[in-house]
């Protein structure tokens, strides 16, 4: 059995510039994937380094309209599909992405590339929005190389994006989830929050600048601030793994959520792009 993940963003663009974004080979090569050929209604193509098995296109169109998208998608030798809906909403698109044969627990253990498809998904259509909006796009993950570091800037104060870092409620909203954070050595970094069970450890912290949290097999992530023209630039980095089997698919959430941050400080009237995501409906491998 597989699930069907379903991703739903609101997009600052008309639906209009969203599918252009979507289909046009130059943009796409801009926001997206390193590689991309379209010619609608036959060919729907992207691959490179910044795409999972991007070492040739592996996708086939199966449908191009106005409002959608969907191809097939051969993964690990699997032929998965991927539905793309663009839907207007006044000025901005509501766009809702499906992606078959995603499985949970294949995301936990890594155990094939789908698993990274939720994150590397969700950290594509932030770019998106990024790009829709005229932003720094965020790091897109290589998935040729376990060198996992990046940089963003942030128009705010050091102390400001350092509380939002460090406080469990501020954390908790720009990332959209429950974080409990006990921001000293040795203190507790809780996804799903302090009675969630599991939780990371703070290995490092300078006050303002620097924090440091130990995810156990999949690495160290550490954030770094410093000033910049009165704006802060975050450095992150993940470290400590196996490099034989990089974590790319909690890398590349940590990066996607970090558009959220951004935003969370750039924007008076900040609301998530996320949409309340349903819960996966399982569906046959096939």
């Amino acid at each position: 059995m597989s699930d069907l993940l379903t991703i739903r963003a609101r997009l600052a663009a008309p639906a209009q510039r969203v599918r252009r974004a979507l289909t046009d080979p130059a943009e796409l090569r801009v926001w997206f994937a390193e590689h991309a050929e379209v010619e609608l209604p036959h060919r729907y193509e992207f691959w490179g380094r910044y795409t999972p098995e991007g070492d040739a296109p592996h996708q086939r169109l199966l449908h191009a309209d106005e409002r959608s998208l969907r191809f097939a998608w051969v993964l690990d030798g699997v032929e998965t599909t991927t539905d793309i809906e663009v839907t207007p909403q006044g000025d901005n698109t509501e766009l809702t992405l499906r992606q078959s044969h995603w499985v949970f627990t294949e995301a936990l253990d890594g155990s094939t590339i789908r698993g990274v498809l939720q994150t590397w998904w969700s950290l594509a259509l932030a770019n998106l929005n990024a790009y829709l909006e005229g932003r720094e796009l965020l790091p897109r993950t290589d998935f040729t190389s376990a060198d996992l570091r990046g940089e963003l800037t942030i128009d705010a104060p050091m102390e400001r994006v350092w509380t939002s870092l460090t406080d469990s409620e501020q954390a908790s909203a720009w990332f959209g989830y429950p974080i409990g954070i006990e921001p000293w050595v040795g203190g507790r970094y809780a996804m799903g929050g302090f009675d969630a069970g599991y939780a990371a450890k703070v290995i490092d912290l300078e006050p303002g600048r620097k924090l440091s949290v130990d995810w156990g097999p999949t690495g160290v992530i550490t954030w770094e601030l410093a000033e910049s023209a009165g704006k802060t630039r975050l450095t992150f980095v993940q470290s400590g793994f196996d490099e034989a089997k990089p974590p790319y698919g909690a890398w590349t959430g940590s990066v996607a959520g970090l558009s959220e941050l951004r935003r969370f400080h750039e924007l008076a009237d900040w609301q998530p792009i996320w949409l309340a995501e349903e819960l996966p409906a399982s569906t046959p491998a096939g």
